[in-house]
């Protein structure tokens, strides 16, 4: 796919690519990542877990696997699935963001392969994958259903999809928007446009579109008192998740 055809919107790049070398500051500008990270494995080890038969208490339980972790950012998701025995692929829009995951990767002793480009040209590079991670990433593109399909071209039948994003409601705004960025100050003013934000629902529609069929969704879901984010089945208020497959035929 040519570079005009890309779903990359430039200043949603432009944000990423100016917080680039605070990705592993657990207290700096991606601290909400860094505290929504152990959940967000929880789901997503659970889910490749139970797709492809894996014992996650074996060593290297992963091995074998090939993975996409798309929009990786300086590979928060993508060196925990190195760990585990992944062959892995991180890729990211924002050039700032790469050498920041290689230097990181490098010093943790693991071979991940990051690039700077986009799930559109990996598509069209015909590159594939038994599982792509697609994690807060579709309430930033141009264009989501053109995205999400590039996604689906990525995996191999039979695939695994993982998308995380934002709902879009009043409380959304209220904790996402006015909470994160202007009350706790985790992201800078204007990292999200709650406009972009997607339902559940419109996600479902859209995997579907998209060539995916969508198997399960969770909330990710705060507790200011404990201090921590677990996984709900009922409360997909604010943030969520999905897992979706590609059909072997």
């Amino acid at each position: 796919m040519q570079a005009d055809q890309s779903t990359v919107d430039a200043g949603e790049i432009a944000k990423f690519e100016a917080m680039a070398a605070d990705w592993w500051d657990a207290d700096g500008k991606f601290k909400p990542l860094h505290m929504l990270n152990p959940c967000r494995l929880d789901y997503i080890t659970a889910q490749i877990a139970g797709e492809f038969d894996r014992d996650l208490s074996a060593q290297a339980p992963l091995k074998g696997l090939r993975i996409l972790d798309i929009g990786c950012g300086g590979g928060l998701l993508a060196e925990p699935m190195a760990r585990l025995g992944a062959t892995v692929v991180g890729a990211d829009a924002a050039a700032g963001n790469i050498p920041v995951a290689q230097i990181h990767a490098e010093q943790s002793g693991l071979q991940i392969d990051y690039r700077h480009t986009t799930a559109e040209a990996l598509a069209a590079a015909g590159e594939q994958f038994d599982v792509v991670l697609n994690m807060e990433v579709v309430e930033h593109v141009a264009s989501p259903i053109s995205y999400l399909t590039a996604c689906r071209q990525l995996l191999k039948p039979g695939g695994l999809h993982i998308c995380s994003t934002l709902n879009r409601n009043a409380k959304s705004y209220v904790v996402a928007i006015i909470g994160a960025e202007h009350v706790m100050r985790w992201l800078p003013k204007g990292t999200h446009e709650w406009s972009k934000f997607i339902t559940p629902d419109e996600l479902y529609k859209l995997l579907e579109e998209a060539g995916l069929e969508p198997v399960d969704r969770k909330g990710f879901v705060f507790n200011p008192v404990l201090w921590n984010w677990s996984l709900s089945a009922k409360d997909l208020s604010v943030n969520y998740v999905t897992a979706s497959l590609k059909p072997n035929s």
